[in-house]
């Protein structure tokens, strides 16, 4: 059975090791982190941590976010649904460019896939692309005909569609069906 991919949304204290206990729980319960995304939020005390993980079936999903909740820096775990969530994910790859043919190429493939040349040099370009993977992967593919120098991705980034937010006040009575969240 192909495993699918999930997407959590996390709400956590901004402190040292919160990473860790986060990263840890996945390790105990069996879980590879696919993708890994945190930064902070409005608010300096709480950052937002955007995880994907790859399941059998979303009920071991949502045992996983209880679990989740019951860190003690966490504050909400909400598993977004792919089709109400906006995701994205940001890729900088340095291409080899030996010839003004090979560099006018990955420009002219950047202007396809709306990426933009972000460094020059006689030798290489850095390109930065926004998208969606399989957009990013898409012009990987043709970029590495090229010789990628080098390459990062940051993970994925995502949000709900429309003015539902993670926050509390707009959450959906019995989101979850494995018990609430208690903080």
């Amino acid at each position: 059975m192909e495993k699918l991919r999930y997407t959590l949304a996390v709400l956590v204290d901004n402190e040292a090791g919160v990473l860790s206990q986060v990263s840890r729980l996945f390790a105990r319960k069996g879980y590879n982190i696919e993708s890994l995304a945190v930064g902070t939020t409005d608010d300096p005390q709480v950052s937002r941590m955007t995880i994907e993980v790859l399941a059998d079936n979303e009920p071991q999903v949502r045992l996983l976010c209880n679990q989740l909740r019951k860190l003690f820096p966490v504050h909400t775990v909400k598993l977004l649904s792919p089709s109400v969530a906006v995701r994205r994910e940001l890729v900088l790859v340095k291409v080899a460019t030996e010839s003004p043919a090979a560099r006018n190429e990955i420009i002219q493939l950047a202007n396809v896939f709306r990426a933009n040349i972000i460094d020059v040099t006689p030798s290489a370009l850095t390109v930065a692309v926004v998208g969606e993977e399989g957009k990013n992967d898409a012009l990987m593919n043709l970029i590495e005909l090229h010789g990628i120098k080098e390459l990062v991705r940051t993970g994925v980034v995502a949000l709900e569609r429309g003015a539902a937010t993670i926050d509390e006040e707009t959450k959906v009575k019995d989101e979850f069906d494995y018990g609430k969240n208690v903080r």
